[in-house]
């Protein structure tokens, strides 16, 4: 066993049928100074065999966390990992034999970068064209001005592509447990410190949507729960970047995103007048914008295709991203 591998590469899992091909991609890996921590979270089908038939390999190590909860298996993994950097893995996906690689050369470039994920391929139904489209568009995202810019429109990252610094769990605390995607808040959270990152330009995961991924089983990853806590640190950066503050103008005048933006009036946000392409009551055309000078608007529509639309047309009008206005949907 490596006494101080570079990299603790941390993989959760509970009944999982894929675990063998996730585990097998990871030894596989092209970079080799590693370790594995496999974080048995009291399963109760053969996938804790398959973990268990690993164990004569030098680098790795299983550790059996009973209580249950991914917050749990992944704190736990986190907690007993020795390297440098921590390198997120799920037991569904397939890491690219260079995913290690590609992610150490970009921390070792850059002294500066606190995360390092990467390009990720769609492995599931091809029917599936949510997710899909989703991935298509995390894909677009790369620098850390472009994760600056998105963070609220969606998480512009896969969650299990990640490498950080180990230190950023010391400095700013683990994943939390709650009513809500934790790898999300996790993200926002760093965010709010301006923690950098950025992605390599290269495919480094293979991302399996499956009928058993916690996100299409648990309630803490609805969109709900989802918009719940974007709204919680959607007010903070409001309130460190809205020179208006707590004033804004909202993007959207429909049933969703005034519901949406509910959750930011709980927050103390005040909503000034709302932005539409029909006038009403409280409600400005789009074509009446306020001057730019005396606004910060919150965009919350989410249509397919509309999102870019408004971007390209705050910006002809001179409205400046993240200084002017935010896209939050």
């Amino acid at each position: 066993m490596i006494d101080t591998p570079l990299v603790s590469v941390v993989l959760p899992f509970y009944n999982a049928p894929f675990l063998k091909e996730a585990i097998e991609s990871i030894l596989k890996q092209s970079y080799q100074n590693f370790e594995l921590i496999i974080v048995n979270n009291a399963s109760i089908d053969s996938s804790s065999e398959v973990a268990r038939s690993y164990t004569n390999y030098d680098k790795v190590i299983l550790i059996n966390e009973a209580e249950r909860g991914v917050v749990h298996a992944v704190n736990t993994g986190i907690r007993n990992a020795k390297g440098t950097y921590i390198a997120r893995m799920d037991a569904d996906d397939i890491a690219d034999p260079n995913r290690l690689k590609y992610q150490v050369e970009a921390m070792l470039n850059d002294s500066s970068l606190d995360v390092v994920s990467g390009l990720v391929e769609y492995l599931g139904s091809s029917e599936n064209e949510g997710f899909i489209h989703y991935v298509d568009w995390l894909n677009t995202i790369r620098s850390n001005e472009e994760l600056n810019q998105n963070q609220f429109v969606e998480f512009p990252l896969a969650n299990p592509s990640m490498m950080l610094k180990r230190e950023l769990f010391e400095q700013f605390g683990y994943y939390k447990d709650g009513n809500f995607p934790e790898d999300y808040e996790f993200f926002l959270r760093l965010q709010s410190h301006d923690v950098k990152m950025e992605k390599v330009n290269k495919p480094v995961l293979k991302w399996r949507d499956s009928e058993t991924r916690l996100t299409r089983t648990d309630e803490r990853y609805s969109q709900e729960a989802f918009f719940k806590i974007k709204a919680k640190y959607l007010a903070k950066w409001l309130k460190m970047h809205n020179p208006f503050h707590p004033e804004i103008y909202i993007w959207g005048a429909g049933r969703l995103s005034r519901r949406r933006s509910d959750l930011l009036l709980k927050e103390g946000i005040k909503v000034v007048e709302y932005i539409d392409v029909k006038a009403g009551n409280q409600v400005l055309h789009y074509e009446n914008l306020p001057e730019k000078k005396n606004t910060f608007i919150v965009s919350y529509v989410s249509n397919r295709g509309a999102r870019e639309e408004i971007r390209s047309f705050l910006i002809q009008k001179g409205y400046i991203e993240g200084v002017n206005f935010i896209l939050a949907a």
